[in-house]
């Protein structure tokens, strides 16, 4: 049901979260992180893309980005918001793109809506279509509990959102192969739910 939820909330999702790095400080500081980081690498794919307005600021930075969504509706959005930039609709547990194809991938958010049981069926995903010494960046909402919502901006939904714990992702990332190189973590804006956030930023070997 994650797909079709975010299908009925894309138009509300966008008009909330296109301009919300501008307000980030962080987000844009690590985003330019990775893009130096994979600079001739290779694109970078943004999974759990939304609207896009993460591809488009690695874009407009001078890195090569895509996007990739599980939602059509997410897709088609972003593929409007931000032409010349491309948009697929996709599942992070089975990306259908060559081994090596990309320099760098970038997951804000999007790994909360996986059960403990699927990080590791993503995370090898993630490492099989990585490039040797290319560079992942996840953001999550750290803790134990899972979030279930039927209800969001007036629309019905089944969203679960579960929150992780930094030894669980980085556990999971590990043992598929990757090695954890920058771990962040910081309080809510006044204008976002209030949970505490956590960054990693990781790399194949």
């Amino acid at each position: 049901m994650t797909a079709e939820s975010y299908d009925r909330v894309a138009l509300d999702y966008a008009a909330r979260f296109l301009g919300e790095l501008a307000d980030k400080p962080l987000d844009r500081l690590l985003l330019n992180l990775l893009a130096e980081r994979v600079d001739g690498m290779g694109a970078i794919a943004d999974l759990g893309c939304g609207p896009g307005h993460v591809a488009r600021y690695l874009h407009d930075h001078g890195a090569p980005s895509l996007g990739m969504d599980l939602s059509a509706r997410m897709v088609e959005i972003a593929a409007e918001r931000h032409p010349g930039i491309g948009f697929h609709v996709g599942d992070m547990r089975a990306l259908r793109v060559p081994d090596q194809a990309w320099g760098g991938i970038v997951a804000f958010y999007s790994i909360i809506h996986l059960p403990p049981t699927q990080l590791g069926e993503a995370f090898s995903e993630f490492f099989r279509v990585l490039r040797p010494g290319g560079t992942l960046l996840l953001s999550f909402h750290l803790g134990d509990e899972l979030r279930h919502f039927d209800e969001l901006w007036g629309h019905e939904v089944s969203l679960d959102f579960q929150f992780y714990q930094r030894d669980v992702v980085e556990s999971a990332l590990a043992k598929v192969g990757f090695a954890t190189d920058v771990y962040v973590e910081r309080k809510p804006y006044e204008s976002e739910v209030s949970t505490n956030r956590a960054y990693l930023l990781a790399h194949r070997p």
